[in-house]
């Protein structure tokens, strides 16, 4: 990508997981997710990672650089890794040394995706299924862990950190938070609370655990398990988000500052 794109190394890189469909945001939550992520990539020389898609959270991350598109300000680069299954007018993108016109205007009928057009660069990950998320997974993942490993200044031998951020999202973004948790060393974790789904499940989960991760209380467990039910009838997860903010929080107390945000004017 540096070699061939001529990209330079992020100082950061931010991987922004969520829903693929469409979903609405509040309007100063918007805002200020919006304001908080283009600022964080302008001030840090950052990548942004997501899907790519024209829907869901990679829509609203397009929205935000549209918000900032000028000539005249630093460019970000937004790096979207969707799986190739899914994506509509796929033979527009076929080429070699070209340049390829892409419509983004998708066919409402259809189950596939376009691409998100205030993206800078995409990888696709084809693995020859068709209309299924998750394959594109492991090519993000490994391209995260290089990028991790690529030194900022070489005198000081410190590699590019990775910060996941997690906006609202479905069952699927548990085990890839969960993921990151395990990694050693862990690989921070900011959740936007009042983005609905996932993000508000892990936000209340951690609200109502205690520094080892475990349930305060006979009540405090009843009212996840319900909270889980009322969102998404999510029980069959509950153990998997349970552990994965026990290992969260073992891996970083809460009196250094860490763990997930639950306040949504941090992002």
């Amino acid at each position: 990508m540096v070699n061939e794109w001529q990209m330079e190394l992020p100082k950061l890189v931010i991987s922004v997981h969520g829903g693929t469909e469409n979903f609405k945001l509040p309007s100063k939550v918007k805002q200020v997710f919006s304001k908080g992520l283009v600022k964080a990539a302008e001030t840090t020389g950052a990548w942004i990672i997501t899907e790519g898609i024209n829907s869901g959270v990679s829509r609203h991350v397009g929205d935000a650089l549209k918000g900032r598109a000028s000539p005249y300000l630093r460019k970000i680069c937004a790096v979207g890794i969707p799986p190739w299954g899914i994506i509509e007018n796929q033979r527009d993108l076929i080429g070699k040394d070209v340049v390829c016109l892409y419509q983004t205007l998708g066919n409402p009928l259809s189950k596939l995706s376009t691409l998100n057009n205030m993206h800078s660069h995409f990888l696709m990950a084809d693995d020859g299924t068709v209309g299924k998320y998750g394959n594109e997974m492991m090519l993000r993942r490994n391209l995260e862990k290089y990028l991790s490993h690529q030194k900022i200044h070489t005198r000081m031998g410190q590699g590019v950190p990775v910060v996941g951020l997690v906006v609202e999202g479905d069952a699927n973004v548990i085990p890839m938070v969960w993921e990151y948790v395990r990694t050693s060393p862990p690989v921070p974790v900011v959740v936007y609370e009042g983005t609905g789904r996932a993000a508000d499940i892990l936000a209340f989960t951690h609200k109502h655990t205690g520094d080892t991760g475990q349930q305060r209380s006979v009540s405090a467990q009843h009212s996840f398990l319900l909270f889980l039910r009322c969102c998404l009838n999510w029980g069959e997860v509950a153990n998997n988000i349970l552990a994965c903010v026990s290992l969260f929080q073992r891996a970083v107390p809460s009196n250094e500052g860490g763990g997930f945000s639950n306040d949504s004017k941090h992002v």
